[in-house]
C-alpha cells in the first residue's frame, strides 16, 4: 500500500510548505500531495483560500497580490512554496499528487507537469492531477492524454466508481469516512486505484490495508509506514 505524505509530512512541519516536503522525502514516502491555488498567474501551494487558516496573513488568497502571499509567514518562518519549486525540490524522487483547489485553470499545471517530465527527472507515472472539480480534470486529460488523473469524491456514488472510469482516471481519491469494500472492488473491477484520505490513525491504517486499497494520504508517514511493517 502506498504511503502519501498529506500536505508534505505535515504532522511534524508546517503543511505544504518546502520543510513539510523534505521531511517526507527523508521519511521514504512512496508519494507527496499538496494542494494548488492560481494567484496572478502563479501556482502556490497552500490548502485553504483563507490565509489566517495556516499563515500569519488574512483573507482571502484572491484578495491579494501574488508577492504579498510570498511575504507571509506559512509556520516556523516557512514561506507559501511555489508548484515549481515544490517539484525541484523533488526531483522525481516519489510520486507527487497534485489536488488542483478553487476554479485554477488547469493550463498552468498541465505546463509544470511537462517541465517536471522534461527537466526535473520526473516520468509522467509520478505525476497525478487530482480535484473535485471534474470538469478541470475532463479537460485536462483532454489536452495532455498521457496525465494521470485522481477523481476525489467525499461520497459513496449510487454507481460507485463509475465517475471515475469516465473521466479516465488513474485513481479514484476517497474520503475515509466513505469508504466501503463495494467501492474499492468495483473500482478495482474498473482497473482504478484506491487511494483514501486521510488515514492518521493506527486502525485505521490497518482497516484500509485490509479493504485493500492502494495507497493512503496520512500527515504522519513514519505511523503509518511502522503500522504495515509491522503487520507483514
Amino acid at each position: 500500500m502506498w504511503i502519501f505524505a498529506h500536505r508534505g509530512a505535515s504532522g511534524h512541519a508546517p503543511e505544504n510548505t518546502l520543510k513539510a516536503i523534505s521531511l517526507a522525502m527523508d521519511m521514504q514516502c512512496d508519494g507527496i500531495e499538496i494542494d494548488v491555488h492560481e494567484c496572478d498567474g502563479q501556482l502556490i501551494v497552500i490548502h485553504n483560500r483563507w490565509l489566517n487558516s495556516t499563515t500569519n496573513g488574512q483573507g482571502i488568497i484572491h484578495q491579494h497580490s501574488f508577492a504579498h502571499l510570498r511575504s507571509l509567514d506559512a509556520g516556523l518562518g516557512e514561506k507559501i512554496p511555489t508548484l515549481r519549486e515544490v517539484l525541484t525540490c523533488v526531483k522525481g524522487r516519489c510520486m507527487v499528487n497534485i489536488e488542483v483547489k478553487s476554479w485554477l485553470t488547469e493550463r498552468l499545471v498541465l505546463a509544470e507537469m511537462d517541465y517536471a517530465v522534461q527537466s526535473l527527472g520526473f516520468s509522467d507515472q509520478q505525476l497525478i492531477l487530482s480535484s473535485f472539480n471534474h470538469h478541470i480534470l475532463h479537460a485536462a486529460k483532454q489536452q495532455r492524454p498521457q496525465t494521470l488523473i485522481g477523481a476525489l469524491t467525499s461520497c459513496i456514488p449510487l454507481h460507485y466508481a463509475h465517475f471515475a472510469q469516465e473521466l479516465q482516471a488513474f485513481s479514484v481519491n476517497c474520503d475515509i469516512d466513505f469508504i466501503n469494500q463495494a467501492m474499492v472492488d468495483d473500482a478495482h473491477q474498473r482497473g482504478l486505484k484506491v487511494l483514501v484520505y486521510t488515514a492518521n490513525e493506527l486502525d485505521d491504517i490497518e482497516s484500509m490495508a485490509k479493504l485493500g486499497v492502494d495507497g493512503v494520504f496520512t500527515n504522519y508517514p513514519t505511523r503509518a509506514m511502522s503500522r504495515l511493517a509491522h503487520k507483514l
